[in-house]
């Protein structure tokens, strides 16, 4: 088995539509994520190099000083209000920590799809994110590409 682990941090404000206590309103966090690739054996580019770290890094980074919001969150949706380059939206309900850590790991799915099409190999991929010192996130899911 050969494994690959990055970690990364990112800045980013959000708010929970609907919550009932004080995270409705907007904050921010340092997040810290660690993303963990494992194959039975790695499909190899040109240099002889599996995944590199930097891309996967960057699929973190891409977040910094970002707003997260939702499809719902018509504020920060309109594009009169925010750039909409500064906002991302992630699917669900609201951007909590579970939709960030699945957002990442349908990151990494696309990065390596893209990197190794067709390659047949199956990946074990966690994303572990961590929202504040105390809480944190990890998803983790086999996927054959």
């Amino acid at each position: 088995m050969e494994k690959i682990v990055v970690k990364s941090h990112f800045h980013t404000g959000h708010r929970q539509l609907g919550y009932p206590g004080k995270c409705k309103f907007v904050h921010g966090h340092t997040w810290r994520g660690k993303i963990t690739v494992c194959c039975e054996e790695f499909p190899r580019d040109e240099l002889d190099m599996a995944l590199d770290f930097g891309d996967l890094k960057q699929i973190m980074r891409f977040l910094d000083h970002k707003m997260l919001a939702v499809s719902s969150d018509t504020t920060f949706i309109n594009s009169d209000l925010f750039e909409p380059e500064g906002v991302v939206i992630l699917e669900g309900k609201g951007p909590s920590v579970e939709n960030v850590a699945h957002y990442i790991w349908d990151k990494v799915i696309e990065h390596i799809s893209e990197k190794f099409p067709g390659a047949n190999k199956t990946y074990t991929i966690e994303v572990e994110i961590q929202e504040t010192d105390n809480n944190f996130f990890f998803v983790e899911k086999k996927i054959t590409i």
